[in-house]
Order: structure tokens, then sequence, then C-alpha cells
């Protein structure tokens, strides 16, 4: 019993975490580009990176905390804007392609020896060169407080200061997509999704306001990024293109074009992962099964069960399939 409760807090945990939310943040930004506008971008974790060094970067080259994180913002603009210029005229499945390349380009340059002094290589540049000026800005004060079953610093490296920011960032980007999507900008972002041919001769340019959703969900990717690593360090390997994979099992999971769909799915998939190893540590003896093998083995279900997803319930839990559905 107590291993069963240990399991259940540990779920709980991993659910509020900062990671959680930075990916419930990119998955948010994911629905405008695909579940909003049906672009098809394979490539969100190269924003999530790219807003990650635009606001290292700078902080660690002695600029404030708030022109960095303008940069950071500005850098995923750019980055949009790059990939959407030569693409967004063209079928969908050319936005994929760009994307997921373009998203390597931007890990690999991260990665390079040869920046090595301003990205740190592939040892990535550690939290402690930038996370201060974001701690600064805590109101939580110092100390330790608990509540219920977790104790945390109120401004620490992981604290209740960094949750509080994280998932206030989740709410505030929720209200913006509800506003967005009920305004007459978002029923044409719906109409360019169902049929461009329909939008276009109607004298709207679907090829703005495409760019204006790409740019729109980069930049919360980016943001993104900046949640992520804040109580970590740069690492551009995680956030690879596995990184984009998990995004899009999150946003299947909980629904595409639905406004809670990103936060049910991401919070679902690590907490069913944890789960699932859990429980797998719990049955299976050390003999049989290590606990590496059972990391291993929870990824294994989670791939089944996005497979079995797509198929018998493509538009995931919380969507309405005659909104949307996977392969539509």
């Amino acid at each position: 019993m107590n291993g069963i409760l240990d399991l259940l807090i540990q779920m709980v945990a991993v659910a509020i975490s900062p990671a959680t939310a930075a990916f419930v943040i990119a998955a948010i930004g994911l629905n405008i580009h695909f579940g909003y506008t049906g672009l098809f971008n394979m490539g969100q974790a190269g924003f999530m990176l790219l807003g990650a060094y635009g606001f290292a970067i700078p902080i660690t080259s002695g600029l404030g905390f708030w022109p960095s994180l303008g940069i950071a913002i500005l850098s995923a603009v750019a980055f949009g804007a790059l990939l959407g210029i030569p693409t967004l005229k063209l079928r969908g499945d050319y936005l994929a392609i760009v994307t997921i390349s373009a998203a390597e380009i931007v890990r690999m340059v991260g990665r390079s020896s040869i920046l090595d002094p301003i990205t740190g290589g592939s040892n990535g540049l550690a939290g402690a060169r930038y996370r201060d000026p974001f701690t600064d800005l805590s109101f939580f004060g110092d100390g330790q407080t608990t509540f219920l079953w977790f104790s945390y610093d109120n401004t620490g490296v992981n604290g209740w200061w960094m949750r509080f920011v994280a998932w206030a960032l989740v709410a505030v980007l929720c209200v913006l997509v509800w506003l967005l999507v009920r305004s007459p900008w978002g029923r044409v972002l719906k109409g360019i999704r169902e049929d461009d041919v329909a939008v276009r001769s109607l004298g709207k340019s679907s090829y703005a306001y495409k760019m204006q959703a790409l740019i729109l969900g980069g930049v919360i990717g980016a943001l993104a990024g900046v949640i992520y690593v804040l109580p970590s360090s740069v690492q551009p390997d995680s956030m690879g293109r596995s990184t984009t994979f998990f995004l899009w099992t999150a946003l299947l999971l909980g629904g595409a074009a639905t406004l809670f769909g990103p936060v049910l799915g991401a919070v679902l998939f690590f907490a069913v992962r944890i789960f699932v190893q859990g429980v797998t540590a719990l049955v299976v003896p050390r003999s049989v099964m290590s606990l590496q093998q059972t990391e291993q083995f929870s990824w294994i279900l989670v791939g089944i069960a996005l497979m079995l997803l797509v198929i018998f319930r493509p538009q995931g839990i919380m969507g309405d399939k005659k909104e949307l559905s996977f392969g539509v």
C-alpha cells in the first residue's frame, strides 16, 4: 500500500513540475499550428531550443532578464518567418519537412564545438549562469514551504516560485487562446484548416494568416523553452526530434483544436508514464526487469497507446470528431 501511495505522490509531483508545464506551453503553441490552422509543424522543439538559447546567452553576456526574454521572443519570430516564407504557399507536408530539418539544424549548430564559447557546445549552458535574474524577481522569499505531501524551496532552483510562474503562464496562454479562437482572426484560421481555397475566395490572405499562426505558435514554443531550462540547464540534445514527437503525443492525447487538450494531454503523458514505470517496478522482480528496463518498457507502452489512440479515437480525449480528427 505504501508503494502505491508513493507512486501516486510521485505522479502528482511530476504533473505539477515546471518541465510538465513547459510541455503544456509548447503543446499550446503546437495546437495553434496544427489544431486551429492545420499546419504540420514537426519542429516545435527547434522553437523551444532557440528560445532557450535566445534567453540564456544574453544573460550570460551580462544582459538583464527582460531584454533577454525579448531576444528569445524575437528569435522565434525570425525563425518562424524564415521557415514560413518559402513553405507556406506550398502543400502542408513541405512545412513538416522543413520544420523538422530546421529544428535539427538548430540543435546541431547549438552543440557544435565551434560555438562552444557561446552555446557551450554539446555540454550546453549550466543553469547557474543565467538563472539568478529570474530568481531575483521572486516575491516568495527564502525558506521552504510544505503543501500536502510536497516540500520545496520558496525560491530555489526547482521551487514554488518556478512552479507558480510556469503554471501562471499556462493559465494566461489558455485565456489568450480562448480569446483568439473566438475572434474573427481565429475563425479565419479554422476556415484555412478546413478549406484554404474557400478562404482565399472570400478575399482573405491565407498566407498572411498562416504566417501569423506559425509565428505566434513558435513564440509560445520559445517561452516553453525558457521555462524548460530555467530549473535545469540548456542541453541541445534534450530538445531534439523526440521532444517534438512527445509534444505531438500530448496534443493528440488531449485533443487538438480544444482549449484544455494540450494541458490534459501533457499531464497525462508524463503521469501515466510514471505510473506504468512504477507499477512495473513493483510487480516485476528486479531479476527479470531492471529499473532502466522498466523505463524503456514504459516508453514502449506509451508508443502503443498512441497508435491505439490514432486508430480508435483520433480526435483525442477532449476532442470532437466533427471539429478535427488526426489525418483529415
